[in-house]
């Protein structure tokens, strides 16, 4: 176990050192910005407790992917790949333990750690042979692909709005949008085969706006039982919810954006770090949006036809 945890060390401090970066520093930095920014955002708005929460989940659920959990099983056992899972998941939350501790969200906290073991300790894996039906054809591959491996979040999601309109907690109604669209932006975390993007008799400009809009379409469609209902019980706070959904829906264009910005590669630290910053500071997203576009365009350009 302990060499694992070693080469998992080594390899994130070769991906550092592959941007140009010394990892001390990065640690410290990026320690440093983590407070900074964490701060600000309890200064600035009500949902900060919720915004963090949101964050840690998203992280933790890119470490209960099924493929790593399946390797840790083979080459560990089921036991010690749980021991692994919990101390994984631990050295993640602790940062945001400490900071919702720090400013007595003290309910967040604990439901933070009690998500925490239950990622660690259960895959939500069936072995039964069953199909699970989906609201999406099968193009935009993303949503299909993506929705069945995290299909137990969205009632999870819905069931939170019921409870957030029977107690009068505007908030958590909007966390529970939150959640959706983070896990939304989960779906496009890694890039596909070349094939996938090849096949498209579209233009890289074209072949971005089909992604967008789809991606828009399915989104509303998840998001649309949470939007409703707090449209029709909040009604004096539609504005808010508006709000909230546009910058959901920025979101997932950055996402797709970013990603075919370094295709055919992962994301790079530093995509990753603007995109971790932007929910802190979601005006940086119309920035960013133009920003990853011109290189989605560029990076496109080896796979499709660029001539309209």
């Amino acid at each position: 176990m302990k060499d694992y945890f070693y080469l998992q060390f080594q390899i994130t401090n070769r991906k550092i050192k592959e941007t140009g970066i010394n990892p001390i520093l990065a640690y410290i930095l990026g320690l440093v910005a983590f407070l900074l920014i964490s701060a600000y955002l309890f200064q600035k708005t009500e949902f900060a407790n919720y915004i963090v929460l949101l964050t840690c989940l998203s992280l933790l659920s890119k470490l209960s992917e099924n493929n790593r959990t399946d390797f840790l099983i083979a080459t560990f056992g089921d036991r010690l790949k749980n021991k692994i899972r919990i101390l994984e998941n631990g050295m993640v939350s602790i940062p945001f333990v400490v900071v919702l501790i720090y400013k007595n969200a003290w309910l967040e906290a604990a439901l933070l750690c009690a998500i925490a073991i239950l990622f660690a300790v259960f895959s939500f894996k069936t072995n039964v042979n069953f199909t699970l039906p989906t609201p999406f054809s099968k193009r935009p591959f993303e949503f299909l692909v993506g929705f069945r491996k995290t299909f137990y979040l969205f009632p999870m999601a819905y069931f939170l709005t019921l409870i957030a309109i029977q107690v009068g907690n505007f908030n958590l109604g909007i966390f529970s949008m939150m959640l959706i669209f983070g896990t939304v932006l989960s779906f496009f975390a890694k890039p596909e085969q070349a094939y996938y993007v090849w096949v498209h008799a579209y233009t890289p400009k074209k072949f971005l706006l089909h992604k967008i809009a789809t991606a828009t379409q399915y989104t509303s469609i998840l998001v649309a039982p949470i939007l409703v209902g707090l449209l029709v019980f909040y009604p004096n706070e539609f504005h808010i919810v508006l709000l909230f959904f546009l910058i959901g829906l920025l979101f997932v264009w950055t996402i797709i954006l970013a990603k075919y910005s370094a295709y055919p590669n992962e994301m790079s630290l530093p995509e990753g770090m603007l995109l971790a910053f932007s929910v802190y500071f979601p005006p940086l997203l119309l920035v960013m949006i133009p920003f990853f576009y011109k290189k989605s365009i560029h990076k496109l350009k080896m796979l499709l036809d660029d001539q309209d």
